[in-house]
Protein backbone atom coordinates (compact mmCIF):
# COMPACT_ATOMS: atom_id res chain seq x y z
CA UNK A 1 0.00 0.00 0.00
CA UNK A 2 1.41 3.31 -0.73
CA UNK A 3 1.92 5.94 1.67
CA UNK A 4 -0.63 8.97 2.20
CA UNK A 5 0.71 12.12 0.61
CA UNK A 6 -0.83 15.33 1.88
CA UNK A 7 -0.89 18.03 -0.75
CA UNK A 8 -3.06 21.91 -1.51
CA UNK A 9 -5.57 20.66 -3.82
CA UNK A 10 -5.59 22.89 -7.17
CA UNK A 11 -8.68 24.55 -8.71
CA UNK A 12 -8.39 22.98 -11.80
CA UNK A 13 -7.81 19.44 -10.33
CA UNK A 14 -11.45 19.82 -9.59
CA UNK A 15 -13.44 17.23 -11.86
CA UNK A 16 -15.85 14.46 -11.06
CA UNK A 17 -12.36 12.32 -11.80
CA UNK A 18 -10.71 13.10 -8.98
CA UNK A 19 -13.31 11.52 -6.86
CA UNK A 20 -13.29 8.09 -8.75
CA UNK A 21 -11.77 6.50 -6.48
CA UNK A 22 -13.29 8.03 -3.04
CA UNK A 23 -16.21 5.96 -1.51
CA UNK A 24 -18.64 8.37 0.39
CA UNK A 25 -20.65 5.88 1.76
CA UNK A 26 -21.32 5.99 4.74
CA UNK A 27 -23.28 3.45 7.12
CA UNK A 28 -25.21 4.90 10.22
CA UNK A 29 -27.26 3.14 12.70
CA UNK A 30 -27.44 6.13 15.84
CA UNK A 31 -27.54 9.93 15.64
CA UNK A 32 -27.12 13.18 18.23
CA UNK A 33 -30.28 14.14 18.45
CA UNK A 34 -31.38 17.75 20.93
CA UNK A 35 -34.89 16.96 22.28
CA UNK A 36 -36.01 19.21 24.93
CA UNK A 37 -32.59 21.16 25.33
CA UNK A 38 -30.37 17.63 25.98
CA UNK A 39 -28.26 16.09 23.43
CA UNK A 40 -29.66 12.36 23.36
CA UNK A 41 -28.61 8.99 20.81
CA UNK A 42 -31.18 7.81 18.99
CA UNK A 43 -31.51 5.16 16.50
CA UNK A 44 -31.90 6.42 12.69
CA UNK A 45 -30.89 4.13 10.56
CA UNK A 46 -29.59 5.21 6.61
CA UNK A 47 -26.91 4.88 4.30
CA UNK A 48 -25.22 8.58 3.59
CA UNK A 49 -23.52 8.63 0.15
CA UNK A 50 -23.60 10.87 -2.90
CA UNK A 51 -25.13 11.15 -5.89
CA UNK A 52 -23.39 12.30 -9.30
CA UNK A 53 -25.66 15.62 -8.84
CA UNK A 54 -24.12 16.00 -4.89
CA UNK A 55 -20.79 15.27 -6.70
CA UNK A 56 -21.32 18.23 -9.05
CA UNK A 57 -22.30 20.66 -6.12
CA UNK A 58 -19.25 19.79 -4.29
CA UNK A 59 -16.61 20.29 -7.04
CA UNK A 60 -18.64 23.61 -7.44
CA UNK A 61 -18.36 24.44 -3.64
CA UNK A 62 -14.25 23.27 -3.66
CA UNK A 63 -13.91 25.58 -6.54
CA UNK A 64 -15.53 28.10 -4.99
CA UNK A 65 -13.58 27.69 -1.94
CA UNK A 66 -10.31 28.15 -3.60
CA UNK A 67 -11.17 31.57 -5.80
CA UNK A 68 -12.30 33.34 -2.61
CA UNK A 69 -9.15 32.59 -1.03
CA UNK A 70 -9.91 29.47 1.00
CA UNK A 71 -8.22 26.28 1.75
CA UNK A 72 -8.74 22.98 0.23
CA UNK A 73 -6.46 20.09 1.15
CA UNK A 74 -6.08 16.43 0.23
CA UNK A 75 -4.92 13.03 1.46
CA UNK A 76 -3.63 10.83 -1.52
CA UNK A 77 -2.84 7.35 -1.82
CA UNK A 78 -0.38 7.47 -5.09
CA UNK A 79 -2.45 9.58 -7.40
CA UNK A 80 -6.11 8.59 -5.88
CA UNK A 81 -8.05 11.25 -3.34
CA UNK A 82 -8.75 9.32 -0.21
CA UNK A 83 -9.54 12.39 1.94
CA UNK A 84 -10.27 15.69 2.28
CA UNK A 85 -11.13 19.04 3.59
CA UNK A 86 -12.16 22.55 3.35
CA UNK A 87 -11.88 25.70 5.12
CA UNK A 88 -13.99 29.25 4.00
CA UNK A 89 -11.64 32.48 4.12
CA UNK A 90 -14.58 34.73 5.30
CA UNK A 91 -14.69 35.16 8.81
CA UNK A 92 -18.20 35.15 10.82
CA UNK A 93 -19.41 35.05 14.59
CA UNK A 94 -18.10 38.56 15.82
CA UNK A 95 -15.76 38.01 18.83
CA UNK A 96 -15.97 34.48 17.99
CA UNK A 97 -14.05 34.55 15.01
CA UNK A 98 -15.24 31.39 13.36
CA UNK A 99 -13.49 30.48 10.06
CA UNK A 100 -15.72 27.72 8.55
CA UNK A 101 -14.82 23.98 8.14
CA UNK A 102 -16.80 23.72 5.12
CA UNK A 103 -16.17 19.82 4.50
CA UNK A 104 -13.51 17.00 5.95
CA UNK A 105 -14.41 13.24 4.50
CA UNK A 106 -12.43 10.20 4.37
CA UNK A 107 -12.69 7.38 2.10
CA UNK A 108 -14.76 4.46 3.35
CA UNK A 109 -11.62 2.20 2.50
CA UNK A 110 -9.26 4.72 4.70
CA UNK A 111 -11.27 5.27 8.02
CA UNK A 112 -9.77 4.69 11.04
CA UNK A 113 -6.11 5.01 9.92
CA UNK A 114 -5.41 8.57 11.13
CA UNK A 115 -6.11 10.58 7.38
CA UNK A 116 -9.23 12.07 9.23
CA UNK A 117 -6.86 13.34 12.37
CA UNK A 118 -4.35 14.50 9.88
CA UNK A 119 -6.81 16.76 7.71
CA UNK A 120 -8.36 18.35 10.53
CA UNK A 121 -4.86 19.43 12.20
CA UNK A 122 -4.08 21.03 8.90
CA UNK A 123 -7.08 22.76 8.68
CA UNK A 124 -6.74 23.92 12.77
CA UNK A 125 -3.23 25.33 11.03
CA UNK A 126 -4.57 27.18 8.26
CA UNK A 127 -7.59 28.85 9.85
CA UNK A 128 -4.82 29.65 12.43
CA UNK A 129 -2.54 31.30 9.96
CA UNK A 130 -5.71 33.58 8.70
CA UNK A 131 -6.39 34.75 12.17
CA UNK A 132 -9.28 32.50 13.01
CA UNK A 133 -9.59 32.12 16.93
CA UNK A 134 -12.18 29.08 16.30
CA UNK A 135 -13.34 26.42 13.51
CA UNK A 136 -17.22 26.34 13.17
CA UNK A 137 -18.40 22.70 12.12
CA UNK A 138 -21.85 21.97 10.52
CA UNK A 139 -21.29 17.96 11.67
CA UNK A 140 -23.24 15.02 10.23
CA UNK A 141 -25.35 13.67 13.94
CA UNK A 142 -24.26 10.22 12.94
CA UNK A 143 -22.30 8.85 16.68
CA UNK A 144 -19.29 8.23 14.97
CA UNK A 145 -18.50 11.41 13.21
CA UNK A 146 -19.53 13.12 16.59
CA UNK A 147 -16.23 11.01 18.56
CA UNK A 148 -14.17 12.77 15.86
CA UNK A 149 -14.92 15.60 16.30
CA UNK A 150 -15.09 15.38 20.17
CA UNK A 151 -11.90 13.61 20.01
CA UNK A 152 -10.74 16.71 18.31
CA UNK A 153 -11.41 18.96 21.08
CA UNK A 154 -14.61 20.22 19.28
CA UNK A 155 -17.41 20.86 21.66
CA UNK A 156 -20.91 23.08 20.59
CA UNK A 157 -20.75 26.17 19.43
CA UNK A 158 -21.53 29.57 21.41
CA UNK A 159 -22.95 31.03 18.41
CA UNK A 160 -24.88 29.08 15.71
CA UNK A 161 -24.83 30.10 12.08
CA UNK A 162 -28.34 30.03 11.38
CA UNK A 163 -27.76 29.16 7.59
CA UNK A 164 -26.01 25.94 8.45
CA UNK A 165 -29.28 25.17 10.64
CA UNK A 166 -31.13 25.85 8.20
CA UNK A 167 -29.61 23.79 5.77
CA UNK A 168 -28.92 20.71 7.56
CA UNK A 169 -31.57 20.66 10.62
CA UNK A 170 -29.97 17.71 12.21
CA UNK A 171 -26.58 18.24 12.28
CA UNK A 172 -24.81 19.38 15.32
CA UNK A 173 -23.21 22.97 15.22
CA UNK A 174 -19.72 22.68 16.78
CA UNK A 175 -16.40 24.91 17.58
CA UNK A 176 -13.15 24.00 18.12
CA UNK A 177 -10.93 26.36 19.79
CA UNK A 178 -7.52 27.01 17.54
Amino acid sequence: MDMIQYRSIEEAELKRSLFAGFIRRQKVTDCWRRENGKWVVREDPFIDDWTQVDYQKLITCLKNTISTGGFVYGAFQGDILKGFTSVEAAMFGGEQGYLDLSCIHVSEDMRGKGIGRTLFLAAMDWAREHGGRKLYISAHSAVETQAFYHAMGCVEAEVYNQAHVEEEPYDCQLECRL
